[in-house]
């Protein structure tokens, strides 16, 4: 349809929403679309029944992995990511934004630069990728405040709920978001063609009004009102059935959940908890939503892990290539028909983004790991499924049937079947005890259209070897010629000029059968005929096959079958060719067709054909031998990163080629050698400081309706604009010489600190723990003498603002700061008090970085944190010197780089642990080029390496690198090593990248 016509249509809707009927809700209006022709005319484009989405008029499945742009703050990546999910088989990216990132101060929206989603969209026009828009309000996310910017603490009503308040304090980012996704919509030729309102919408407590249909309205009519046309789906966070499309207002057009089936237990990642399957998902999507497609918008992909945690490492493990094979089969076994992975990349939690419960690292385990590395199994094993479902559309028509263990001739297995119009069949099958690691023989009864089987049928038997799932599939059309059965699974198939080719793939030691509706004799053509057997059964040729891990090709007629073992069919790629241009465009059946199949080891990014030149888009890691299956007719030559490459055609019409790959040098710097400058960055506590530009802590009352004040005035920090990094607090006091303790109680998050000191004199700090989010301490005091004025210096790690997932709870409300103090033999009122936060609070100084990139430290506010701060008079000192007593003290340093260009090289800081077992206890923050990067908590852990990507970190040119550290106890602290690291340099494809803006430091107006 011309755009012109999509305009229009756009046009119209809009009219169809400005028409909508309006009635007040506590006050204030809300709107209401009831009309069905209308909504009709938002949907034209997007349509749905009750078995998949159709996007232009084509049935299509959804298979999709979660992608947080914030948190990679380098958009000239993004495209890196998507390409590596593209590759995945996929055709979809969901994706979060963050309101904390991009309203830091109520009315002042920012998106530009690193928080800007037009390049985002761009990228996934660029990459063929449709995107499922999820801007909350809410969003969770493992962020701080699940999303919510941290002044969210002073409205007056409850969070997630219809208090006008609330509402009122939403509508200028969604406003806004909204009409930014507005315009990336499918309707105007973007790839946006889903938008999620709020997120995890089902729990409510407290007495509050849960579910309210008025507020979920509104938040489906403020995305409406900012012009988003495309169906609004839900996400509930287990399958309850809330907001489905019949349960009148507030409903969704499209209900969907969230499933995490093995929780987050990375400690440990072996065991699968009894009964964790879902088996019912099914049954409650016939209750709940039986009109639309089965949804499941999150399902798990790895997991979070907290502070103390065994790393994600552990995580990728607990959610490994075992679990996609038995979990996502066992999904597709209910014809789930949207399909979205939580993460398929997690990326950083930078600047102090996180949420208290995690970390720096937002690896999450994930498919593609924090540097966007692509070497974890599971990434492999996920490419397989993806590009099966993708040459798979009958599977959106075949009916679920009930899982049972009537199809093999053991009670040990379970198989559900699936069966389509035509007799097209598919058979899931899994342990009955799913996370059985038992080695299962089995045969398989199936219905074809030769009728009813057991196979196999030549002999042997199958296997279901471990903790895995098999999709055996029945009368399945490869572009005319009916496959009456495989036992192997199917990674993809395609019709070239010439010919068909089938692509089949057994794991280790497993035996497999196929059976082709054919009285043509099978024919090797490539490779040993040892462990092959071919019979004409009726009307059929069945061939069985021992799994080698050398190929074999055999030939049916003009079908060419590739039977593979599942490592070396990991090597397999299935890149679409353009029918004009060098992008793939959205993936649909004509694309999909027009693919070819290219094996190449670690990655394939995109192919395209110009005049009679094959170019390819590839990655290495390793010398790598080059196949092309299916090369165009009219291709006589062979590019490979734009660089022409020779290549051979064999027998079979494969051309071969082979790309040498050496390391490059890659040198990075000493730090230990670099020259460090140092600066106290706790001046505060010297008699000299000077504190008279210092906010007042003399509020009286709180904002936050959360939590009543136990302190004369406000020490809450969001009650004067303070929502990120480290707090500073200053209590000066006149002493009466009787005072002898002094009790504190402060609040940080899980797996905060504090330390106090009086003047001079450290009392003592919270080292922290990941469990406690708030500390009571008693300190004594040293004898004070009467008259003399005194002054606490309080300094708190706030680690990020808690999640709000349960309606009701506001628990994103707990304050940050000091709760409660107590001065022995004193009133509290005693003492008066100032804090600070990062310069500005609200206000913040680099609009760049954002609103949670800085904290409250001396250096942090005055921004010598920042590229080329005015050092040079300062103390030569190294982290690795470090401090002989408590304080904390701030080290900045430059480096050069010169890594070479056309190399995708991840770098890491790595924080070595002591080798004393009993370190004294410290927290640091990694500053790059003016990002926060790292922060590392000696006596919790569990991050030591901290990678920082190529746009932070400038590969060929000047990086200013700044640690902070804080000493908390008598002891001081310095780091035992402080060191860089490199991975395997990967030779890329990929564009160069183009480095995040970088702002030098600039001397700040009002600071103190």
């Amino acid at each position: 349809m011309k755009l012109l016509t999509l305009c229009a249509v756009a046009s119209l809707a809009t009219q169809a929403v400005g028409a909508a009927i309006k009635h007040k809700l506590n006050g204030f209006t809300i709107t209401e679309h009831p009309d069905p022709v209308k909504r009709d005319l938002l949907q034209r484009y997007v349509t749905w029944d009750d078995k998949s989405l159709f996007i232009n008029g084509e049935r299509i499945m959804i298979f999709s992995g979660e992608f947080h742009p914030y948190r990679l703050p380098v958009p000239s990546l993004w495209l890196d990511v998507l390409q590596k999910v593209k590759a995945l088989g996929f055709n979809c990216i969901s994706f979060y934004t963050d309101w904390a990132l991009l309203e830091g101060k109520p009315g002042d929206y920012r998106a530009k630069g690193i928080f800007a989603l037009e390049p985002f969209f761009e990228a996934a026009k660029e990459a063929g990728i449709y995107l499922l828009a999820r801007p909350g309000p809410y969003v969770n996310a493992e962020s701080s405040g699940g999303g919510f910017p941290g002044w969210l603490q002073r409205v007056n009503g409850t969070l997630r709920t219809a208090d006008k308040g609330f509402l009122d304090a939403t509508d200028n980012y969604i406003a806004t978001i909204g009409a930014a996704i507005a315009k990336a919509q499918i309707t105007n030729g973007g790839p946006v063609i889903l938008y999620q309102p709020e997120n995890e919408y089902t729990n409510g407590c407290c007495g509050e009004k849960f579910p309210d249909p008025d507020y979920f309205q509104y938040v489906i009519d403020q995305a409406r009102d900012a012009g988003i046309v495309v169906p609004m789906i839900s996400n509930d966070a287990s399958p309850d059935g809330h907001n489905a499309p019949n349960t009148g207002k507030g409903a969704a057009d499209i209900y969907g959940h969230d499933s995490y089936p093995l929780g987050f237990d990375c400690a440990n990642p072996a065991v699968w908890p009894e009964g964790n399957l879902p088996t019912n998902f099914r049954t409650l999507h016939e209750e709940q939503s039986p009109t639309t497609p089965y949804s499941l918008v999150e399902f798990q992909a790895g997991a979070y892990d907290p502070w103390g945690g065994p790393g994600f490492a552990a995580c990728a493990d607990l959610v490994n290539h075992e679990f996609e094979r038995v979990f996502y089969k066992n999904n597709f076994s209910f014809r789930v028909a949207i399909f979205n992975l939580y993460m398929i990349f997690g990326g950083t939690n930078w600047g102090n983004l996180g949420h208290p419960g995690g970390y720096t690292s937002y690896d999450y385990g994930s498919v593609l790991s924090e540097t966007r590395n692509i070497t974890r199994e599971k990434y492999s094993e996920l490419k397989l499924f993806g590009n099966f479902v993708k040459v798979s559309p009958s599977y959106l028509l075949a009916d679920p049937g009930n899982q049972t263990t009537g199809y093999t001739n053991t009670s040990s297995l379970t198989v559900t079947p699936l069966k389509a119009d035509g007799s097209i069949s598919y058979y899931v099958v899994r342990h009955t005890d799913y996370s059985s690691q038992e080695s299962t023989s089995y045969k398989l009864r199936l219905a074809t259209s030769s009728g009813n089987v057991t196979v196999p049928q030549l002999g042997g038997e199958l296997y279901l070897n471990g903790r895995d799932s098999k999709v055996h599939v029945a009368d399945y059309d490869v572009s005319g010629t009916t496959i009456v059965y495989s036992t192997a699974e199917i990674f993809t198939w395609k019709r070239f000029a010439d010919s068909k080719v089938l692509v089949l793939y057994g794991g280790p030691g497993e035996h497999h059968e196929l059976a082709i509706a054919s009285k043509s004799e099978a024919s090797i053509i490539e490779g040993s005929q040892s462990g092959i057997n071919s019979k004409q059964i009726g009307s059929n040729v069945v061939i069985s096959w021992d799994v080698s891990s050398t190929r074999r090709i055999v030939q049916v007629d003009d079908l060419k079958i590739f039977l593979l073992d599942r490592n070396t069919a990991y090597n397999y790629w299935v890149p679409e060719i353009p029918a004009e241009g060098t992008t793939p465009g959205y993936s649909n059946e004509k694309n999909t067709a027009s693919s070819i199949i290219v094996k190449a080891g670690y990655l394939v990014r995109t192919a395209y054909l110009k005049d009679a030149d094959l170019h390819l888009t590839v990655d290495f890691n390793a010398t790598t031998p080059i196949e092309v299956i299916g090369a165009p007719e009219k291709a006589q030559n062979l590019y490979i990163n734009n660089e022409k490459i020779s290549h051979k055609v064999d027998k079979n019409g494969i051309w071969t080629s082979e790309v040498k790959y050496t390391p490059p040098e890659i040198n990075l710097p000493s730090l230990e050698d670099l020259d460090w400058k140092y600066l106290d960055t706790l001046p505060e506590i010297q008699s000299s400081y000077d504190d008279s530009a210092w906010p007042k802590a003399d509020k009286p009352t709180t904002d936050n309706d959360h939590r009543p004040l136990d302190t004369p005035t406000s020490l809450y920090s969001s009650d004067y604009g303070f929502h990120t990094g480290y707090l500073v607090y200053r209590g000066s006091f006149v002493a009466q010489g009787n005072e002898t303790t002094f009790f504190i109680r402060t609040q940080g998050g899980q797996g905060f600190g504090s330390s106090v000191w009086l003047n001079q004199t450290l009392l003592g700090s919270w080292t922290g723990l990941n469990q406690d989010s708030d500390n009571n301490s008693t300190y004594k005091l040293p004898s004070l003498q009467r008259g003399k004025n005194y002054v606490f210096t309080v300094v708190v790690d706030n680690m990020g603002l808690d999640e709000n997932f349960d309606v009701g709870a506001d628990v994103m409300k707990n304050p940050r700061g000091i709760l409660n103090y107590s001065l022995s033999g004193r009133s509290q009122d005693a003492i008066t008090w100032k804090l600070t936060g990062n310069l500005g609070g609200e206000d913040y100084q680099d609009k760049v970085r954002g609103p949670l990139n800085e904290g409250g430290l001396y250096a942090e506010r005055y921004g010598f944190h920042q590229p080329e701060p005015p050092g040079a008079d300062w103390e030569s000192s190294s982290p690795l010197d470090g401090l002989s007593k408590p304080g904390i003290g701030f080290y900045t340093t430059n480096f050069d780089l010169s890594i070479p260009s056309g190399y995708d090289v991840p770098v890491y800081f790595n924080f070595g642990n002591a080798t004393d077992s009993n370190p004294a206890p410290f927290r640091a923050q990694l500053y790059v080029n003016g990002y926060q990067y790292g922060k590392y908590v000696s006596n919790i852990g569990p991050q030591t390496s901290f990678p920082v990507p190529e746009g932070i970190l400038n590969h060929r040119g000047t990086n200013w690198v700044a640690v902070s550290l804080w000493a908390l106890g008598e002891e001081g602290a310095k780091l035992s090593n402080f060191e860089l690291s490199h991975e395997t340099p990967v030779k890329t494809g990929l564009k160069e990248v183009e480095a995040a803006e970088q702002p030098n430091y600039e001397a700040r107006e009002g600071v103190y």
